[in-house]
């Protein structure tokens, strides 16, 4: 067993495909088949399942890779150590992110980190809050950003962020600047994807102002925030997002407060505890937090 076979395996599992492992780290796909063909044989178990379109492991997989992941991150950092390379630090970075943060701050602390850092490579996946949480739990990625707060043993929770949400609707819509929860409901929404935070956090605002879920005219369920504001911009229905990407729009919808909606959203950057990072993820989780803190 040596690293590039170890390597190609943990990279093959960031990017569920061999083709995309294989563009990311330069090597061939084939390269990267053999790499994996022979780790598997040297352990003896199939670590892959590569009959669907989209490749996901095998529980033995499963097992194995997070002993991966901590190999590699030991081994980066040895070499880190021992080289000191006058702070200069490459590699890739898996990042996990709901939609918000993709689109707001996100953007800006990734290229500001590697304005310092030119040799990083980023993996940014952007899913719903869950996602997030469990694809961090499972190590399919390192930092996670998020619009929650989770109480967890094994995941760090760090602030780094403060939003609040608004309602937005077609430019064509009778609506005020600002409005009741209430009087939202004779509007057809526009909802996420049930594991986002942003949902959940308003839907639990109108069950505590005596709202069920089925109060509110669902007129379609979205899983891509660019779908979600195209979809309001075409007349579909209203939505509720983050008042930073509501601001980014410019004319092309109307922007609603929520008077009896107005708690801020704060967001998270998230790990998992006692495992070692790669020398990428711990630079860039101190980069985050001292940009972060000063603002």
């Amino acid at each position: 067993m040596d690293f590039k076979q170890i390597e190609a395996f943990v990279n093959v599992v960031r990017f569920k495909s061999f083709s995309k492992a294989a563009d990311a780290t330069f090597f061939t796909q084939p390269t990267i088949s053999t790499h994996i063909r022979n780790l598997e044989k040297e352990l003896g178990v199939k670590l892959l399942d590569r009959k669907s379109r989209v490749v996901e492991m095998t529980p033995q997989g499963s097992k194995f890779y997070k002993y991966a992941v901590e190999m590699i991150n030991a081994r980066a950092q040895a070499f880190d150590a021992l080289n000191d390379i006058n702070g200069s630090i490459g590699g890739i970075l898996e990042i996990q992110t709901s939609s918000i943060p993709s689109v707001t701050f996100l953007p800006e602390l990734l290229s500001g980190f590697r304005s310092e850092n030119a040799g990083i490579q980023y993996y940014v996946s952007v899913s719903d809050t869950q996602t997030v949480i469990d694809n961090i739990a499972e190590r399919r990625g390192e930092i996670g950003f998020i619009g929650e707060k989770i109480n967890s043993s094994s995941i760090e929770c760090t602030k780094v962020a403060v939003d609040k949400s608004v309602l937005i609707a077609p430019a064509d819509y009778d609506i005020s600047p600002k409005i009741k929860l209430a009087d939202s409901i004779r509007y057809p929404f526009i909802w996420r994807e049930t594991g986002s935070a942003t949902r959940k956090a308003f839907e639990q605002a109108a069950l505590r102002s005596g709202f069920e879920k089925d109060a509110f005219e669902v007129a379609a369920l979205v899983d891509d925030m660019d779908t979600m504001i195209r979809s309001v911009e075409a007349g579909l229905g209203v939505a509720i997002i983050s008042e930073k990407v509501a601001s980014s729009i410019g004319g092309r919808v109307k922007v609603a407060e929520i008077e009896d909606f107005t708690e801020d959203r704060v967001f998270y950057m998230i790990n998992l505890k006692s495992i070692s990072f790669s020398p990428a993820a711990e630079a860039f989780s101190g980069y985050v937090k001292t940009k972060m803190n000063s603002k």
